[in-house]
């Protein structure tokens, strides 16, 4: 797969659910740092109940995140003008002040254990140093979030001694994007009153309907000149601030947090009416096609439902007609089937009807909660390659969620394996399937069913059951059912780090493959040239 540009950076995201005993959470989400990458379909695999479902929804913010952040590439910020930034622009001192203490904590704590020699391989595994790397974890999280939460909208420009014009030129910059915001939403609207009149006087073939469209028509032209005039408002202002940045640019400092200013949106800090607008890009597909489908709605209704809600068109459109029956028939689905009801359906095509919904509105990035479990494997492959014509034609972005990795090595791009609420692995699929680097993704694997006696492999039995996601392990939360575990295990959470190019792992006693093997050899051959 070609490396497209990031859609989603998500970092160390957590969901917790509350339970009635107070201070209890279920703890369905527990850190996960991850990239989703335009156009690509990501596989995320896992046993049931290990929190794959609810970080997809969680990415929709069909669930408010606990804490992490996801940052959304598909919008700008300057397009969205979250609420967010302007408190973060206005607090922007106080944020400095917290980004410098907690970085200079982070440093003091680091510099004391490396005098202790804890963080070499070979230091003693004892109570104390796996509790000072536990801690150190925590505060290195803690200094990241402080400063990313400035440096994505100011840059490297928070490492000046004066914040004040820093403080100034973003006030502005953001005061013009809301008003640009507002002025565009409205045109939105404007333009479907318009659309719809010309319609009407087209099918009745009257000039009754010509006064208004004028009237309309020139309400659109207003509108435009002014978000023609904000637009170069905002370019006056950015060039101001490109003129704030232009001597600090070879600075090593700036560019170190200049690095993350990158126009991203934090889908986890909108509000619930932003967030409302950004939902025409993501969509859901369903896991079960008999219960997540409105039993008293037509396949019409069902599937248009979205349009009305984002006011693309009006109701009873006939335009809007034309469009449900487009998306119905890239979808496979017979135009007759419009007006019927979805018991009339079987599974297969009630799960069609499923994608129809969730492709109405043209999305960007589709999340597919187990969209073929439910279904028989030959309807599961129509359904598969459903998908992947969608995905080339529409260039869309997936998120492929299943426990069955069978499925997720034909469509995936890419595979996440999940365990316990926390990433164990992730590499492409090609690399997951010729060589797996940690005993879950290992023993998952080797459950695969086969008939072909040349790929037999040797069944590793996972011992125990998955512990409670309400009170998980401490450590490595796989090392209660992993014959390789060892102390470290017990008390240290392992950093998913990339060992060979693009291939990620969480484990402190890792599989070696042999593309890792040769690429070490490689290394080493390379550093004595």
């Amino acid at each position: 797969m070609a490396e497209n540009r990031v859609l989603f950076k998500i970092t160390n995201l957590k969901q917790y659910f509350p339970l009635k005993k107070k201070g209890v959470y279920v703890k369905a989400n527990d850190g996960i740092t991850i990239n989703i990458h335009e156009g690509e379909t990501l596989g995320l695999v896992g046993e049931s109940g290990c929190g794959k479902s609810t970080m997809g929804r969680t990415l929709l913010k069909l669930y408010n995140a606990t804490d992490g952040k996801i940052m959304y590439n598909g919008r700008s910020l300057l397009e969205v003008a979250p609420e967010y930034a302007d408190k973060t622009v206005h607090g922007l001192k106080a944020a400095k002040a917290k980004m410098l203490r907690l970085q200079e904590a982070y440093d003091k704590m680091e510099a004391e254990i490396e005098t202790k020699g804890w963080l070499k391989e070979d230091a003693p595994e004892t109570p104390e140093r796996f509790q000072a790397l536990t801690d150190l974890a925590q505060a290195k999280k803690d200094a990241y979030d402080a400063t990313f939460d400035v440096t994505s909208i100011v840059g490297g420009l928070i490492i000046l001694d004066d914040l004040d014009p820093v403080i100034a030129v973003h006030n502005e910059l953001f005061g013009v994007a809301k008003e640009r915001k507002a002025i565009y939403n409205k045109r939105k609207t404007v333009q479907v009153d318009l659309e719809d009149l010309r319609f009407r006087a087209e099918q009745k073939g009257s000039g009754s309907f010509q006064s208004k469209i004028s009237a309309l028509e020139n309400e659109i032209a207003t509108m435009d000149q002014q978000i023609a005039a904000k637009d170069e408002q905002m370019h006056a202002i950015r060039a101001k601030i490109d003129q704030m940045r232009a001597p600090h640019l070879k600075d090593p400092a700036f560019q170190q947090m200049d690095q993350d200013r990158d126009g991203a949106v934090d889908l986890a800090r909108l509000t619930y009416e932003e967030m409302r607008h950004l939902r025409v890009d993501m969509q859901l597909i369903f896991q079960d096609p008999y219960s997540s489908l409105d039993s008293r709605m037509t396949v019409g209704q069902i599937i248009g439902e979205g349009l009305l809600a984002h006011k693309r068109y009006k109701r009873n459109d006939d335009r809007m007609k034309a469009k449900v029956l487009k998306v119905m028939e890239d979808c496979g689905l017979a135009p007759y089937f419009l007006h019927r009801y979805p018991h009339q359906f079987s599974g297969g095509q009630r799960q069609r009807i499923g994608i129809a919904r969730a492709l109405a509105l043209s999305p960007k990035f589709i999340v597919c909660d187990e969209a073929v479990s439910a279904l028989d494997v030959s309807i599961q492959s129509q359904i598969i390659n459903l998908l992947q014509e969608l995905k080339d034609k529409e260039h869309l972005t997936y998120l492929f969620i299943t426990h069955d990795l069978a499925v997720v090595k034909y469509i995936s791009d890419r595979i996440a394996v999940m365990y316990l609420g926390v990433i164990v692995e992730l590499a492409s699929t090609e690399d997951i399937f010729a060589g797996a680097m940690h005993p879950y993704t290992e023993a998952l694997l080797s459950a695969i069913p086969t008939a072909d006696d040349n790929t037999r492999r040797e069944l590793v039995v996972l011992e125990g059951d998955i512990p409670s996601p309400v009170n998980p392990p401490p450590g490595c939360k796989f090392h209660t059912r992993c014959k390789y575990a060892t102390d470290i295990c017990k008390h240290v959470t392992p950093v998913l780090e990339e060992i060979t190019p693009n291939h990620f792992v969480a484990c402190h006693h890792r599989l070696m493959t042999e593309k890792e093997a040769a690429y070490r050899q490689a290394q080493a051959i390379e550093g004595n040239a």
